[in-house]
Parts: structure tokens; sequence; C-alpha cells
């Protein structure tokens, strides 16, 4: 990847992460005709420069290994836990990845657990939804690995917890979009205090996955990290 490609791509991904709540808050408030078609669409392009920037990156298949097995593995971990609404070890997974190989292959991770674990729960437009918000969550933590609170694993615990109530926030817009009309005050609060329960789930849910994957997982993906020379 050339020099100046890569910067655009850096660029581009923080502005994504912006842009697509204000657009997306904005078809809403505006009630703009196919509302829910075209959200869809922006949540699909504010995925390009994340997958954009890994595949420039000419990734081995030695690199991509590692990252499919563990949305694998995600993806059978939430088909396990299915019968427990949003109990789910996917955002830990993710969260793990991001840790482990940065903020790139944490939005992968993420995007493809969500994809592969939907072959089982059903493809919809939600999926694109989840592969971003998925995504956002892994690609948050690679990005907080490098400042000196993730040192500790009690914030990387703290950050799991308050990723649940991040994607259920985030999920809860296709909900508006999709499902309430109209879209008031009352009825966006409504849907909210709905999820609250099932949010709560999702983020103890992911501190009781972390707490016992998070040490012994960073630490025999960093020695295949080191070993192998992934994601160099």
């Amino acid at each position: 990847m050339s020099v100046k490609s890569r910067r655009l791509l850096i660029i581009a991904e923080p502005v994504v992460m912006l842009l697509t709540p204000i657009l997306l808050v904005f078809t809403t408030i505006y009630d703009i005709e196919q509302t829910a078609l075209l959200s869809s669409l922006i949540i699909i392009f504010a995925m390009v420069p994340f997958f954009a920037r890994f595949e420039l990156s000419k990734p081995k298949p030695r690199d991509i290994v590692p990252l499919v097995v563990l949305s694998v593995i995600a993806a059978l971990g939430r088909v396990a836990f299915a019968p427990i609404p949003h109990f789910k070890p996917v955002s830990a997974i993710v969260i793990v990845s991001g840790l482990s190989f940065g903020p790139q292959a944490g939005f992968m991770t993420g995007a493809l657990s969500a994809l592969a674990s939907n072959m089982f729960f059903g493809q919809g437009p939600w999926t694109p939804w989840q592969m971003f918000t998925w995504g956002l969550v892994g690609y948050l933590a690679g990005l907080l690995k490098k400042t000196f609170l993730f040192k500790k694993p009690i914030f990387i615990y703290i950050y799991g917890f308050l990723s649940g109530f991040m994607f259920g926030w985030i999920m809860n817009i296709w909900y508006i979009i999709g499902f309430i009309k109209p879209i008031t005050s009352t009825t966006v609060v409504g849907a909210y205090i709905a999820s609250f329960y099932f949010d709560v789930t999702h983020a103890v849910a992911t501190v009781v996955f972390l707490i016992p994957i998070l040490i012994p997982w960073q630490k025999k993906l960093n020695r295949i990290k080191l070993k192998f020379g992934l994601m160099e």
C-alpha cells in the first residue's frame, strides 16, 4: 500500500466513525423516504475504509488465519449461547482480537463474526449494522490498547462492559428506523428503555467472558504473532 493511500485511509476511518451516526440521525429526523434502505447503505459504505485498509495492506494467509479462527470461535459461541438472549461471548473475543492484532484486525474479526453467525440466525438488513457495530467494538479496543489505561485489565473489563451498551444503543437506531412510526422523542426513549435489560445482559456477559480469556488468550496470541511475524 502506498504511503498516500495509507494516510487517506487512516484519516477516513475516524471520519467515517463520526459521520455515520450523524447521517443516520439525519435520515431519521427528516423522515427521508426509504430511510431503512438508506441507513443500511450508509452502514455498508461506512465499512469500506476499514476493509480497504486491511486489503491494501496485502495481508498474507498467515495473517488472515488467526482472524478467521477467532471469528469462527465467536460465531460458534454466539450459536452455543443462543438460548440466552444477548448473553454471548462475541464482544469479548472481538475485543481480545483488537488488543492482540490491532484496530483493523479487531474490526475484521467483529464484522466476520456477525456475518458468519448470521448464517445460523438468518441474514437480513440487520446484518450490516451488526457487522459495523461489532467491528467498531474491536476497532476501538485496538486503538485504546495504545493508551496507558489499557495496561491494566480492570480498564479493559470496564470497556467490555460499556461496549455492551454501545452495541445495543447503535442497534437500537436500526430498530427505531425500521419499526417505529412515528419517530418521536417519546418512542425513541421508550425503545431505549425497553432494550435496557438486554443491554445490561450483553454488558455483563462481555465481562464474564473477558475475565477468563483476556490474559491467557493474549499471551498465546502474542506468542503466535511474534513467532510467525503476523500483522507486520
